[in-house]
């Protein structure tokens, strides 16, 4: 008995409908990206392993897809490396590529490899599918599509507030209203991490951090201890887990807790300066925050953090992220060329616009008209009436094969087809609207505008 068909958990098969609707948020997102005046640009699917191992952190490197070597992927490992290597040790070997994780380091390398064509700032964005061995779950896939927009070689704080900005354009153009855009500074996190005296822990302290919202605080504090930061420092951080007010209450408190340390205060700077932009200038639908326990797993963040919340009426994770990185493309060579960027979580959104039931009615509109197929002596005619129609840019298709016709207006009805053209003669059509059930006969003049009308 043949084993019954299946995908990788975590992928996904996509409908024509659902490829229209994702299709449809797409677009909205790469005409205000190239509004916005960023440019496209597309990088491989799969990198070499040293370009993306390391980069991610400890947790990031454990979700990347290895590719084993083609051939005989043991054909570099002698028989002593393979009886005492750990995996660890032998993946670097039997595993020279792997999938992308993100489109940011892929990014970074590619602007180091162009450097002497590009223009900086260099403004880029990309829409591609990147893969994490993640355990799947409702809105994270193993494959999906990242929506990115970079700026590099500028340190301009305007950068990050035409971001936040765009990030509302696109949102408002989907209308999705309620989505709160949360920001923070990492310069924020190792001030607090330095008034605390866990330095040494920052990275630990940053990632238990960003977990508050789904382990909450005592599984944050666990965390923490696990990770050998102690009690005094925790209780000095208690403040941060119900830390309420305005944003600007919010800044001032923090410049009282972070008085003593000079990237805490420098961080906060940064903030009051989005934030007043912000302010000044309005965002359309979205919400702007402070969220202090905003850390995001990936350690090359350096300033300014993002994270987008669907409205509080889904149940779904983050919708977008991103942030500044001063020295991204430094782990590839080239020094002082600082960047930031955002990210559209294009299989959330998806996610979210389709239970707000906020895609439009005409994503859904029937295909427009097939031709029933009476004989070879009728094929023709229709054939040339559906090129012109083709022409025209009107979708049109014929029923391939002389079957009875009961069969054809089946075939007609579940592919959700608007007309059947029932015959063509002598410059005559006569056509069925197959959701009203109303028939006429009509001119080629009045089909077209009767297709063009619906």
């Amino acid at each position: 008995m043949a084993s019954k068909t299946s995908i990788p958990k975590g992928t996904r098969d996509f409908s024509a409908i659902e490829l229209a609707k994702r299709n449809y948020i797409i677009q909205i997102i790469k005409t205000n990206f190239e509004k916005y005046g960023y440019q496209p640009i597309e990088t491989p699917s799969f990198e070499n392993s040293e370009t993306l191992m390391g980069k991610y952190g400890e947790e990031g490197d454990r979700l990347i897809f290895k590719i084993l070597n083609s051939g005989d992927y043991l054909e570099k490992i002698n028989i002593s490396e393979l009886n005492t290597y750990t995996s660890k040790q032998l993946t670097p070997k039997i595993a020279e590529k792997a999938l992308r994780y993100d489109l940011t380091v892929p990014f970074a390398r590619y602007v180091v490899q162009h450097q002497s064509e590009l223009y900086f700032p260099f403004k880029r964005y990309q829409i591609q599918p990147v893969w994490r061995a993640d355990r799947p779950q409702k809105g994270r896939f193993r494959e999906f599509y990242q929506c990115d927009a970079d700026v590099i070689g500028s340190t301009s704080l305007w950068q990050e507030t035409e971001l936040l900005l765009l990030y509302d354009a696109v949102f408002t153009d989907l209308d999705l209203k309620g989505v709160t855009l949360k920001i923070n500074n990492r310069k924020i996190l190792s001030g607090i991490a330095e008034v605390i005296g866990a330095t040494d822990k920052l990275l630990d302290f940053t990632v238990a951090l960003d977990k508050l919202d789904k382990i909450g605080e005592e599984g944050v504090k666990k965390e923490m201890l696990e990770k050998g930061i102690s009690e005094l420092a925790i209780e000095k951080v208690q403040p941060l887990f119900n830390f309420t007010g305005s944003i600007q209450e919010r800044i001032d408190k923090l410049s009282t807790l972070l008085s003593a340390s000079l990237e805490g205060r420098n961080g906060i700077a940064e903030i009051q300066f989005i934030y007043n932009q912000i302010s000044k200038i309005g965002l359309q639908t979205s919400t702007l925050d402070l969220d202090v326990t905003l850390a995001r797993g990936l350690n090359y963040y350096t300033g300014a953090i993002f994270e987008v919340a669907p409205p509080k009426t889904v149940a779904m994770g983050s919708i977008g992220g991103g942030g500044r990185y001063d020295d991204l493309t430094g782990i590839f060579g080239l020094k002082n060329m600082s960047g930031v960027g955002i990210s559209f979580g294009l299989d959330r959104i998806y996610l979210v616009v389709d239970e707000l039931s906020l895609f439009p009615n005409t994503i859904t509109t029937s295909l427009k008209i097939l031709f029933l197929n009476s004989g070879e002596n009728t094929v023709l005619e229709s054939l040339q009436t559906i090129q012109k129609l083709r022409n025209l840019n009107i979708q049109a298709e014929l029923y391939p094969d002389t079957v009875k016709m009961d069969k054809q207006f089946k075939f007609a009805e579940k592919s959700n087809f608007m007309y059947v053209m029932k015959e063509v003669k002598e410059g005559q059509y006569s056509i069925k609207n197959l959701l009203s059930g109303e028939q006429s006969v009509v001119d080629f003049d009045t089909l077209v505008c009767l297709l063009e009308k619906n």
